[in-house]
């Protein structure tokens, strides 16, 4: 009895028959790495603490004390908005361009002004602290900015590459890949 949901000769199928793939589409924004252990981590931990506020919110509003459970739901909201935007925050792309998405700050540059994607050697921010330590950063060169005006995409040392350098190394290829393929306009 052939299962073909459990076999490969399925996606090589569609892919013959000209069937776009889910992970084909270059319009969606996509983050070309995954979250690190750091960050994913935290969030976790942020999201632990969430649900014992969102527990002691049910037993202050199940006492009387309504407008104490409102308070309590407010902050277990918080947190809970906190931790998904730091698991959102980092580098994505797509055909129309690179967004640097940060915690409360997101930018958004277009393909056409974009020179140049490349690695560096430079001090780069220890899990985003005023530490400096020497490491790795991808940097995006832009027509409209100058060249010393180089903020960092990606270091071996933010939340998500700490430790994980081959992973850098792949992230960093796969960005530039993007700004190699999308980036001549």
């Amino acid at each position: 009895m052939p299962l073909p949901f459990l076999t490969a000769d399925r996606a090589s199928d569609e892919a013959a028959a000209g069937v776009a793939l889910p992970f084909d589409d270059r319009d969606r924004w996509r983050r070309p790495y995954r979250p690190g252990p750091w960050r994913v981590g935290v969030a976790a931990l942020l999201l632990l603490l969430a649900s014992y506020v969102l527990f002691a919110a049910v037993i202050i509003a199940a006492t009387g004390e309504l407008s104490g459970g409102a308070v309590c739901l407010g902050i277990a909201l918080g947190v809970i908005a906190t931790a998904l935007r730091l698991l959102r925050t980092g580098v994505w792309v797509s055909a129309r361009g690179l967004r640097r998405v940060g915690f409360l700050a997101t930018r958004t540059t277009r393909w056409e002004k974009v020179v140049a994607v490349r690695t560096v050697q430079q001090p780069v921010r220890w899990l985003g602290l005023p530490r400096t330590v020497q490491g790795q950063a991808l940097v995006l060169v832009r027509r409209d900015r100058a060249a010393d005006d180089l903020a960092p995409l990606l270091t071996t040392h933010n939340a998500d590459f700490l430790g994980r350098m081959a992973a850098f190394d792949r992230a960093a290829d796969s960005i530039e890949a993007w700004a190699a393929e999308f980036g001549r306009g």
